[in-house]
């Protein structure tokens, strides 16, 4: 076996959500041209309504952990 090393992975993020809002609107805009203007908005506020649910959802998972010991004597700094 080769033994070389392995570099990071580049970081896709930004190319993958570009190309979902690309296909969200190709395909609202398929929507609308199928069936029209009004059932288009509803599909927009309905995809609305259930990405804000998922992500209320998602933040009231997420534990609030404790600072520990160390760290309660430090000053509050700001992190990116």
């Amino acid at each position: 076996m080769h033994s070389h090393q392995t570099g990071r992975a580049p970081d896709y993020t930004i190319a993958a959500l570009t190309m979902l809002g690309i296909n969200a609107f190709l395909g609202l805009f398929a929507v609308w041209a199928v069936f029209g203007f009004l059932p288009t908005v509803l599909l927009g506020v309905m995809l609305h309504h259930v990405i804000d649910r998922l992500a209320r959802r998602r933040v009231a998972r997420v534990p609030m952990s404790r600072p520990s010991s160390a760290e309660a004597d430090r000053p509050e700094e700001r992190r990116p």
